[in-house]
This record gives structure tokens, sequence and C-alpha cells, in this order.
């Protein structure tokens, strides 16, 4: 019990540590996973190696090599030439623009890992917000909020399914069927929360819009267009949809993620060679964020190693043995310790503990299956750390000038998180 005790203490102090901004995220992951390791050696819970197999390879990989093929598709200057369109095209509808990004995110997050999703999404967000003179940080929460429900509605959308999928035998049709209805629901409610939970930034935005002169866009599309790198944008594009095709035949295959992306990565660089220095393809890689995850990986890896998430998992179930109860049970706490705690090894934690308690019980296992999957993907909108997305926009936005802060992404991701969790309870309620 005493290490169930101090993986609590463990995580208390991580979060309060990243809430309240003592240091830089990254540094305080460092310094709480040397704590994890510390701990270890004096309670050797687990072997070393073990836990620094709980670093995510191929979540690193996928992260950076879509880092450079995002970096390379920057290079051709086709984020500017779309942001500059959809400024021009919708600058006095920023309800419209911001909805179109964001049914955008969504829709493309449903069938591609949503962080490969942002990633794509996010420079143009930025640049659109910065031409028109205002924060950008909204629409990137918009864009986080939207990636993560959209990706619940598929088997790949998100990791938390694909698990589910893989060790529970659910197949990609039934995830459609069974998952896709309420997370359009909740993407439709979501979108209409906008003007509500962002209502400051359009009053500033309505204040800039008198200042933007058509004639100065024009000239600045004219100077983009010219600039285009067409050969490069060609082929990059090109590229990207067999990263994307592969992507899409990742259930049939079984291979890794990160395979698409390192195949589309080599690629590019390859044809960049003569045009881009290894080093410069490099500085396209947020290693700080990367580190970030890293650490994060390793923390996670320890308290699963003290025993805290099978505590909780069994303790969850303890609650009740009642169909609707379980339902209610699993996936709010699956919602709630998602968005602190990563959502993988909770949902690896919780797959098994439902096949036991289904098969106990005589009950049909895929209701509660829909439950850990709608919680825990979810649940992901809560906080920065509550899934990968999350803290790849966040990285981003504070290497280009834009700071969110633990408390901001906490403030709107938890209504969010509520009211779209809130729904997908008495959908499956209703359901089944």
């Amino acid at each position: 019990m005493i290490l169930i005790i101090l993986g609590i203490l463990v995580l208390v102090l991580l979060y309060g540590l990243l809430t309240f901004e003592v240091m830089h995220r990254t540094a305080a992951a460092i310094f709480v996973a040397g704590i994890i390791l510390v701990l270890n050696l004096v309670f050797h819970f687990m072997e070393y190696i073990d836990m620094l197999n709980g670093i995510d390879i191929d979540t690193i990989l996928l992260l950076m090599n879509m880092m450079i093929i995002v970096g390379i598709l920057g290079k051709t200057g086709l984020f500017e030439y779309v942001s500059l369109r959809l400024v021009m095209s919708f600058k006095d509808k920023p309800y419209r623009l911001l909805l179109i990004l964001l049914i955008l995110t969504g829709a493309v997050s449903a069938f591609i890992d949503n962080v490969t999703t942002v990633l794509l999404i996010a420079p143009v967000i930025i640049d659109v917000f910065e031409e028109i003179g205002v924060t950008p940080v909204p629409a990137l929460l918009g864009i986080v909020f939207a990636s993560n429900i959209g990706g619940t509605a598929t088997l790949i959308g998100d990791p938390p399914n694909i698990l589910i999928g893989s060790m529970a035998d659910i197949g990609f049709m039934q995830f459609i069927y069974n998952l896709t209805p309420i997370v359009f629901v909740d993407l439709l409610v979501f979108a209409m929360l906008l003007p509500y939970l962002f209502r400051g930034w359009y009053r500033e935005y309505c204040e800039k819009l008198g200042r933007i002169d058509d004639k100065v866009l024009y000239k600045k599309l004219k100077l983009i267009q010219e600039g285009l790198d067409e050969k490069l944008l060609r082929r990059t594009i090109v590229i990207l949809a067999i990263v994307i095709t592969l992507f899409f035949l990742e259930d049939v295959f079984k291979y890794p993620p990160a395979v698409p992306a390192m195949i589309g990565a080599g690629l590019l660089m390859v044809f960049v060679r003569k045009k881009l220095l290894i080093e410069d393809i490099m500085n396209f890689i947020d290693w700080t964020t990367l580190v970030f995850f890293m650490a994060m990986f390793i923390i996670i890896q320890g308290v699963q190693g003290m025993g805290l998430l099978d505590w909780i998992a069994m303790n969850i179930i303890g609650l009740t043995t009642t169909k609707t109860g379980l339902t209610l049970v699993i996936t709010w706490v699956s919602a709630i310790l998602s968005a602190f705690i990563d959502n993988i090894p909770f949902v690896m934690s919780m797959i098994p503990v439902i096949k036991s308690i289904t098969t106990t019980l005589g009950i049909n296992p895929l209701p509660l299956y829909w439950s850990l999957s709608l919680g825990g993907c979810l649940g992901g909108n809560g906080t920065m750390v509550g899934a990968s997305a999350n803290i790849v926009v966040v990285s981003l936005a504070s290497k280009l000038g834009h700071d969110i802060s633990f408390r901001e992404f906490l403030k709107y991701g938890m209504t969010v998180m509520t009211i779209t969790v809130a729904i997908a309870t008495i959908y499956l309620l209703i359901r089944y």
C-alpha cells in the first residue's frame, strides 16, 4: 500500500508543478521522472530497463517524423497561402471561419491520428489569426478539442481505441456503428458552445476587423503565390498523400503508425537534400516536446509499476455490479483520470478488468468497452497533459510566441470535457 500512496503523491507533485507553472513543463516532467527513478532504486518495484521500456518509441518517432514533414511543407509557402485565402474569404465571419477549421479538424482526426492532424492544421491556424491581428489561442484550443472528439469516432482515430479494438477483438465498423453517431452529436454541441466559450475573443476579433485592408491582403497573396515552391509543393503533397494512405492501411497490414511517417520523412529528405541542410531539417523538430513526452512515459510507467493504476481499476469495479452503475462509473472515472493520467496505460489496465467482471456477471462487455472509449478519449480534453495532441499544440504555440498556460487550458478543457462526456453518458444509458 505504501507504493500506491507514493504513486499518488508523485502525481500530485507533477500536476501541482504543471498547474502553478513553478517551472517549464519539460523541466517539471524530467524532475518528477527523476523522483520515480530514485523511488525505484529504494523500493525496486520494477527493473530499470522496464522503466525505460515505458517510453513509447512509436509515438516519439511518429511525432518527430511528422514534424519534419510539416516543417518541409511549411517551407513551400502552402500554409501562408491557405491562411491568407481563408482570411480573405471569411475575415468578417469569425464564427464561420472557426467552425470550418474545427469541422475539418474533427473529420480528419476520425481517420488520421489526431497528433498528425493538429500538426498539419495548427500552423494554418496561427498564420490565419496572426494575419488578422488577434490571438490564435482560442482557435488552437478549439482544434485540440475537436481533434480529441473526432478521433473517438473510429478504431484508428485515437490510441485508446486501437488498444480496445486489438485487445478486445472489436472491428473497425463496430466502432463506426457504435461511436460515430454520438461523436457527431458531441461535435455539433461543441460547435454551438464556441460563441459562449470564446466570447471575449470574438469581441476582440470584431474590433480588429476595421484595420484589415483588402488591398494589402491582395498584394500579400500575389507575393505569396509568386514565392510558392511549386515543385517542392507537388512532391510534398504526393508524399503526404502516400503517408495518409498508409495510415488508412495500418489496420490491414498491422504496422505501427510511425512507419508511414518515417517513410514520408525519409522520402522528403531525399528530395530536399539540395535545398535544405540536414541541420535545417532537424530544426523543424520540437525536441523540448519530445523530451517532455519521454519523461511523462517514464512517470506513467513507474506509477503503473507501483500498482496505482491497477488499484484504481479494481476499486472502480468494486463500487457497483449493475450494468447501469458500471456504465456510469467506467465512463466518468475514465474521463476524469484520463484528464490527468495518460489514458493509454489506464485503458490497458481496464480492458482485462472489464473482461473479468463481464464474464463473472454474464453480461455483454461491448457497452462497457464503449464507455471506456468515450470516457478515455473525451477525457483527454480536460487538461493540457490529457492527450498527446494537447501537448503538441501547446508546445507549437509556445514556440511561435503564443503561450497557453495549464490553468487556461484547464478552464476551457474541463468545460468541454464535462459537457461532451455528459452527452455521451446519456447516449450510453439510452442505447445500451
